[in-house]
C-alpha cells in the first residue's frame, strides 16, 4: 500500500469552509445537538420516578460536571483548535492509542444516538398523521426513519451554512413550543384548572433533600446525559470565525442555556401535573417515557399537536447536528493517518467532510435496520448504554486537558483552576458515572433483553461497543499507512495541527460573527 505525506503547512487547514459560523450559529448548533425537547420528554418522567420532587436540583447537579468538562474543551480548543477534538487532544496528551479510542467514543455515541433519534422522529411523524403502530420496528417506521437519516446526511454533506440556517428555524420552533408549554402550565396552575396543581417548593432545589443514595445516583446519571451534544460546536471550530475563542464560549453558553431550559420546564411541569403516581402525574410510570403525550390534550386542547411537532422537530434537528462532530472527528483521524486516507476527503465546492459524512449516514442507517430486524429490544439496550460512551470520551478530554497543560498549571490562579482543577474534577465525576453505570447495567433488569453472556444485556452491548473500537484499532494498526500515526510521528504534542493559519482573510460569518 502506498502512502502519501501529511502536509501540515496547508494554509487552508483540512479544506473545510472557514469563517462560516459566529457565536450565535455555534450556540444554535450546540443547543440543537442536545435535542432539548426530546431529551426532556424522554427523561423527566424517569428522573421524577427516581427522586420525586428533587428532579429540578438533579438537573442542576448534573450540570456541574458538564460545565467543568466544557472548561476543558475551551482551554484545549484555545491552544489546539482542531476539529478532531477528543481524538486530537487525547493523542497529543497521552499518545495514539488513547487518542484513537477517544475518537471512537465520539463516533460510536453518534452512531447509536442517530438510530434512536431517527426512530423517534419517525414515530412522531406517524403520530402527527394520526397513525400508531403496535411495534416500533414496523416497516413503515423503519422506512421513514431511514429517510430522515438520508435527508439530514444530505444537509450535512451540502454544507454547514445551509445546516445552520435550517437549525435556526428548527430550534426556534422547539423553544416556541417550550415557551407555550411553560406559559400554559403556569396559567392553568394559577387559575386552578391544572389537573393536580402543586405549589412551588424551595425543597425542589435543595441538594440535601434526596431520600436515598441509589435514587440520587440514578437521577443524576439520567440528567447528566441529556446535556450531551453541546460539544458539537467545538467540532466545528475550524469552520468558525475566531476559532480559538468562539467555539469554547459557545459551548459554555450552550450549557447554561440548557440548564435554564431544563430547570424551568421541569418546575412548570411539576406545578401543573404534580408528581403523583396516577393520571397525568409525573410519577405515573405509564407516562415516564413521554409525559408530553400524556398531558398535551389537557394542557393545550386542540393545539396539543404543537407538542408532537416539537418532539418530531427536536429529533430531526439533532439527527442532523449529530452527524457533524462524528464526520469531522473521522476527517481528522483520516488526515493524521488514524484511519484510511479516504476519510480526509473534503468536497471541493461545499467544503464539508464528504466521505466521512456519507459513511456516517450509511453506517447509521445499516446499524438501525439490522438492529430493528434482529430485535428492537437490543436496539433499546444500545441506547440505554449510550452513557458509557459519552462518559468515556468526556472523561478522556478532561484528563487530557490536565496532562497537556501540566507544565502551565501553576503559572497563575486561572491556569490552576481552568486547566487543572475544574477539568480534573469533571473527569473524575464522569469516571464515577461510567463505573456506576456499568455496575448498574450488569443487572438483567436494567435493559430490555434480559441477559447476554450471563450478565445484563445493556452492559454487554455498552462495553462491547467500546471493545469493537479496540479491535478496529488493532486491525488498522496492521496496515502500513497507520505506522506513522501509531509511532507518534503524524500527530504528537509538537506536531503543528492542520488548521487554518490565516484568519485575516476569513469572510464574514452568516450570522455576522456575533
Amino acid at each position: 500500500m502506498t502512502t502519501t505525506p501529511v502536509h501540515l503547512t496547508r494554509p487552508d487547514g483540512k479544506g473545510l469552509a472557514r469563517g462560516t459560523l459566529g457565536l450565535w450559529g455555534s450556540t444554535v448548533i450546540g443547543l440543537a445537538s442536545t435535542a432539548p425537547v426530546y431529551s426532556l420528554v424522554a427523561t423527566l418522567g424517569y428522573v421524577v420516578l427516581a427522586v420525586g420532587g428533587q428532579a429540578p436540583i438533579a438537573f442542576v447537579i448534573a450540570f456541574i460536571p458538564m460545565l467543568l468538562i466544557a472548561f476543558a474543551y475551551r482551554e484545549l480548543n484555545n491552544d489546539v483548535p482542531d476539529c478532531g477534538t477528543t481524538f486530537t487532544w487525547g493523542t497529543k496528551a497521552f499518545g495514539p492509542w488513547v487518542g484513537w479510542m477517544g475518537g471512537w467514543g465520539v463516533a460510536i455515541a453518534g452512531m447509536i444516538v442517530l438510530a434512536n433519534l431517527a426512530q423517534v422522529a419517525s414515530i412522531y411523524f406517524w403520530a402527527l398523521l394520526g397513525q400508531e403502530f403496535e411495534e416500533p420496528n414496523d416497516w413503515r417506521i423503519v422506512l421513514v426513519a431511514v429517510a430522515f437519516i438520508a435527508a439530514m446526511t444530505y444537509v450535512s454533506w451540502r454544507g454547514v451554512e445551509i445546516g445552520e440556517r435550517l437549525q435556526n428555524v428548527l430550534l426556534g420552533i422547539q423553544y416556541l413550543a417550550l415557551i407555550v408549554f411553560v406559559i400554559a402550565a403556569l396559567t392553568q396552575f394559577f387559575s386552578g384548572s391544572a389537573p393536580n396543581p402543586t405549589a412551588f417548593d424551595w425543597q425542589w432545589l435543595n441538594p440535601f433533600a434526596f431520600g436515598e443514595w441509589g435514587g440520587f445516583v440514578e437521577a443524576i446519571l439520567l440528567a447528566l446525559f441529556i446535556y450531551w451534544g453541546w460539544d458539537t460546536c467545538l467540532a466545528l471550530n475550524e469552520e468558525t470565525k475566531d476559532p480559538k475563542r468562539i467555539p469554547g464560549l459557545a459551548a459554555l453558553l450552550t450549557c447554561v442555556l440548557l440548564l435554564v431550559t431544563y430547570v424551568t420546564v421541569t418546575i412548570a411541569a411539576m406545578m401543573y401535573a404534580g408528581i403523583g403516581e396516577d393520571g397525568t402525574g409525573l410519577g405515573n410510570v405509564d407516562n415516564a417515557d413521554d409525559f408530553f403525550l400524556a398531558i398535551k390534550d389537557g394542557l393545550l386542547g386542540p393545539w396539543g399537536w404543537l407538542l408532537v411537532v416539537a418532539v418530531l422537530i427536536s429529533a430531526v434537528s439533532s439527527t442532523q447536528t449529530t452527524i457533524l462532530p462524528t464526520a469531522r472527528g473521522t476527517l481528522a483521524m483520516g488526515v493524521y493517518r488514524a484511519l484510511p486516507a479516504k476519510f480526509k476527503d473534503v468536497h471541493p465546492r461545499y467544503k464539508t467532510p464528504s466521505f466521512s459524512t456519507l459513511v456516517m449516514g450509511v453506517v447509521a442507517s445499516v446499524y438501525y435496520v439490522v438492529m430493528t430486524s434482529i430485535s428492537d429490544a437490543i436496539l433499546q439496550d444500545t441506547i440505554l448504554s449510550l452513557g458509557l460512551a459519552i462518559a468515556f470520551y468526556y472523561a478522556i478530554t478532561g484528563y487530557a486537558c490536565v496532562w497537556y497543560f501540566r507544565k502551565d498549571l501553576f503559572r497563575s490562579a486561572r491556569d490552576t483552576w481552568f486547566k487543572g482543577v475544574f477539568p480534573l474534577l469533571g473527569a473524575l465525576m464522569l469516571t464515577y458515572a461510567f463505573i456506576q453505570s456499568a455496575i448498574d447495567m450488569l443487572n438483567p433488569d436494567y435493559g430490555y433483553s434480559g441477559t447476554l453472556l450471563g450478565v445484563g444485556s445493556t452492559f454487554v452491548v455498552g462495553i462491547g461497543a467500546l471493545g469493537i473500537g479496540v479491535i478496529l484499532m488493532l486491525v488498522w494498526f496492521l496496515f502500513p499507512r497507520s505506522k506513522r500515526f501509531f509511532r507518534g510521528e503524524s500527530l504528537n504534542r509538537e506536531t503543528p495541527v492542520l488548521v487554518p493559519d490565516d484568519t485575516s482573510t476569513l469572510r464574514r460569518s452568516i450570522d455576522g460573527g456575533i
